[in-house]
């Protein structure tokens, strides 16, 4: 039986080694890279997947999930709702007002994230991280799927580290799934510094966004962005800052509570929304001392200047690479 190498690819540090790794063990004619599209991504990642594509002479399928039945669904399923729900002990259900704002809004965008937060109601949090499971795992079990159904053994070759979070620190290197379907992640062992400079050694430029004083590049913003990535996304890219203002109101408008927040604040009132926006975390970014004071260094902030939190700035090997 044939075997198919699918390497899923980011725009970021670790999925950048994988590929290099995966194409000089088997060739590119038994690689296949891809990239699942959450629709949250910054200009620079898609332009980092084209630069990619022609250092390394391969091409990237791009995947996107769709939620166009999800949402056609959940439009149904308001319109004759008559049932309640409970909530912190108290009584929800759909008023006629909510249901008209809910309906007006419930259209597919063709942005999956957007879309996905639309059929949801709400936006994902930490620990209702659905966003990865939705526009990331499926797409791509969906596509090696159809591989195996083609006669392929299927290896899926995944940039995972363990030293990345708690909840990788016991990743393994090689499982077997079943069903023809195979998982491995080569670089669970190494570093952010080892990523790094086996892509250097290899004459690949990393993402420009690490740069810019993101950890990571995969949304823009992500969930789980720190305090100090909020505030440098704040400062670079507040374009980004007002869409996803902008889907506030609209995934607010899908909910039943008429409110939902980007960074979630559970039980909140569309009045109370005002008040945990995606603008009101910004400006919490720019605080020190528990929020209690602004931090004078926020408002230095040089979009043009170099801001790396993997020491990439001083790092002459990227000065070499990048000439």
């Amino acid at each position: 039986m044939r075997v198919m190498h699918v390497i899923s690819v980011s725009g970021g540090k670790d999925s950048a080694a994988t590929l290099l790794l995966a194409i000089a063990r088997f060739g590119r004619e038994y690689v296949i890279a891809i990239f699942c599209d959450t629709g949250n991504e910054h200009q620079v990642v898609y332009e980092y997947l084209d630069y990619l594509e022609l250092a390394l002479g391969i091409k990237i399928t791009r995947l996107k999930a769709n939620f166009d039945n999800e949402i056609a669904n959940k439009r149904r399923f308001i319109a004759r709702d008559q049932r309640t729900g409970r909530r912190h002990g108290r009584k929800l259900r759909w008023t006629n007002k909510a249901k008209r704002r809910a309906l007006a809004v419930l259209q597919p965008t063709g942005n999956p994230f957007l879309d996905l937060c639309l059929w949801k109601g709400r936006f994902p949090s930490r620990k209702a991280q659905f966003c990865t499971e939705q526009l990331k795992r499926n797409p791509a079990v969906e596509f090696q799927m159809d591989l195996i159904d083609q006669g392929y053994k299927v290896v899926s070759w995944q940039g995972v580290r363990r030293d990345e979070s708690l909840n990788r620190r016991r990743a393994k290197r090689f499982e077997d799934v079943g069903g023809g379907l195979y998982i491995y992640r080569p670089i669970v062992d190494w570093s952010a510094r080892d990523v790094f400079d086996y892509c250097a050694r290899h004459g690949i430029k990393p993402n420009p966004l690490y740069m810019q004083g993101m950890g990571r590049v995969g949304c823009m913003p992500c969930i789980n962005a720190r305090k100090n990535e909020l505030r440098e996304i704040g400062a670079r890219f507040p374009e980004h800052v007002a869409r996803i203002h902008e889907w506030e109101q609209l995934v607010g408008a899908a909910s039943k509570r008429q409110a939902s927040t980007f960074i979630p604040a559970p039980g909140i009132t569309p009045v109370q929304a005002k008040e945990h926006g995606i603008y009101s975390i910004i400006e919490w970014s720019r605080t020190s001392r528990g929020g209690r004071q602004y931090d004078m260094l926020a408002d230095l902030i040089d979009s043009d200047s170099c801001a790396s939190s993997y020491g990439l700035c001083d790092s002459t090997s990227w000065e070499e690479v990048t000439a």
